[in-house]
Parts: C-alpha cells; sequence; structure tokens
C-alpha cells in the first residue's frame, strides 16, 4: 500500500519541480528584460509569456550576461592597463622634467618628429619605440608584402587564365550563335526538301507496288508460256544468226524456184523440177534442224 502511495507521489514532485523551474526561468527572464529596457529608458511591453518564448528569450539572456560579463572583465582589464600607461607617462615626464627634456622646452621640430614616431610605433602596433622594435615590425611587414606580392601574383596568373578561358568561351559563343543563326536560316528551304523527299518517296512507293506487280504478272506469263532460263538473250542471239546464215544458204534455192515459174507447161519437165525441188527443200530443213540442235546442244 505504501509502494503505490510513493507511485503516485513521484508524477506530484516532478510537476511540482518542472513548475518552480519554469518560474525561476521567468523570473530570470523578466529581470533581464527590465535591466535592458531601464537602460534604454524604456518601458518592457507587455507580452504572453509561453514554454517558447521563456527558452528563447532566457537562451538570449543567458548569451548576453555572459557576453557581458567577459565584456566587463575586457574593460577592467584595458581601464587597469590605462591606468598604468597613465602612470609610466607621469613618470616619464617627470624624468624629462628633471633632466630638462620637458615637451615645452623642447622645439616643435623635436615635439613633431616624436610624435611622427608615436605614430609609426602605433601603426606597427608595437609597445616601444626601440630600433630593434622597429626592424623586427618592418620584418614581418617584409615577409607580409612578399606574401601578399606572391599572392598577387598567383591570383594574376590565375586571372589570366580565366580571362582567357573566358575569351575562349565568347569565341565559341559567338560561333555557336553565328551556327545557330545559319541553322535557322536553312530550316525553311529543309523543311521544303523534306516535303519534297516525302512526296517524292510516297511516289515511288507507288511506283515500287506497280514494277512489283508488274515483275509478277511477267513472271507468271513466262511460267505460262513454258520459259526456261537456258533462253537466254545470248541464245537467241546465236540462233538469229544462224538464221541469217541459213537464209542466205536457201536464197540462191529460193531464187532457182522462182525462175521455174518461167518454163513452159511441160508436165513431164514440170515433174521432174518438182521432185528435184523437193529433194533441195528437204536437203535445207534437214540441214536447219541439224544447225538448230548442234546450237541447243552447244548452249547447254
Amino acid at each position: 500500500m505504501s509502494d503505490s502511495i510513493s507511485g503516485l507521489d513521484a508524477p506530484v514532485n516532478d510537476t511540482k519541480s518542472s513548475f518552480d523551474f519554469d518560474a525561476n526561468r521567468i523570473a530570470e527572464v523578466k529581470a533581464w528584460l527590465a535591466s535592458q529596457f531601464d537602460a534604454a529608458g524604456k518601458d518592457v511591453p507587455e507580452f504572453e509569456y509561453t514554454p517558447r518564448s521563456i527558452s528563447h528569450l532566457h537562451n538570449l539572456a543567458s548569451v548576453s550576461q555572459a557576453k557581458t560579463q567577459a565584456a566587463g572583465i575586457v574593460a577592467a582589464d584595458f581601464r587597469q592597463k590605462a591606468a598604468e600607461y597613465r602612470s609610466q607617462a607621469a613618470r616619464t615626464r617627470e624624468i624629462l622634467e628633471n633632466v630638462g627634456l620637458a615637451q615645452e622646452s623642447l622645439p616643435s621640430i623635436v615635439v613633431g618628429s616624436a610624435q611622427v614616431l608615436a605614430n609609426v610605433a602605433n601603426l606597427l602596433n608595437i609597445r616601444d619605440t626601440e630600433l630593434s622594435s622597429f626592424l623586427v615590425a618592418m620584418g614581418d611587414i617584409s615577409l607580409r608584402k612578399t606574401a601578399v606580392e606572391e599572392k598577387r601574383a598567383k591570383v594574376q596568373k590565375e586571372s589570366k587564365i580565366l580571362l582567357d578561358y573566358t575569351r575562349k568561351a565568347i569565341s565559341r559563343l559567338t560561333y555557336l550563335k553565328r551556327t545557330l543563326a545559319q541553322l535557322e536560316d536553312d530550316v525553311a528551304p529543309c523543311e521544303a526538301q523534306m516535303e519534297n523527299w516525302k512526296t517524292n518517296l510516297a511516289i515511288m512507293v507507288s511506283k515500287e507496288r506497280q514494277y512489283l506487280q508488274q515483275y509478277a504478272n511477267y513472271k507468271a506469263i513466262l511460267t505460262r508460256v513454258g520459259y526456261t532460263p537456258e533462253i537466254s538473250h545470248g541464245v537467241l542471239v546465236e540462233m538469229a544468226e544462224h538464221r541469217k546464215d541459213l537464209e542466205k544458204k536457201t536464197k540462191p534455192i529460193l531464187d532457182t524456184l522462182r525462175s521455174y515459174q518461167d518454163l513452159p507447161p511441160d508436165k513431164a519437165l514440170a515433174a521432174l523440177a518438182i521432185e528435184d525441188k523437193k529433194r533441195q527443200y528437204a536437203a535445207a530443213e534437214k540441214h536447219l534442224e541439224d544447225v538448230l540442235q548442234s546450237a541447243l546442244a552447244t548452249t547447254d
């Protein structure tokens, strides 16, 4: 039973501690805002304290207080150094007055030179006007000058390279623009030519189909009439030449037959002449057949 009671008391204690923590943070934020606005001579404006705003303002207050504390430490150090410098300056002035070198008794040229020397020392960020300090400062400046000159030379070299790249890029850009303009000018003629090619291509496709159909028809006709590859152009030319030779050989016989037409109508002579011509004609036909057969055999 006691364990149950202790278990119930734990969330209550956590809630109470969280509430106290938020209350402390709100008090710190209010105190910080009041100090900041009082320093500026203004009143703290009214606003709603939400967990988000309290958290943000508390973080700002923590950072501001830390920086204020650091600034106070630095300011105190500077004030201490200023007091030391003033005391040292008073002691130095007293020494100079005792030896008769007070500022009022020195010539204006000496005072001006001393002032210039002090300004140079401040410019070189050295604590005294010893010659060694000036030499060390001048050496440091020379080293920094050398480093700056090297860096400047490197930057100039890189700038020159970049300038060359830029010029080349500009030249290439000009060339590309000129090429683009030329291509744009060539678009219209090329489009017209493409349209012409499309039209011609359609016509050629139509002609191709027509020629394929004609080829199929001619092939069917040749197949139907019994055409074979052996009947080629060379064979036909050779047979035509043989035909001409046969015509030359048969021409005398035909002339002789025509001369017989003028003979008298004698039946006996006519019968003999007819029998003789028949034999000559049969011999000519046999010779023609022999020539044709030899020509075909030679082609095969």
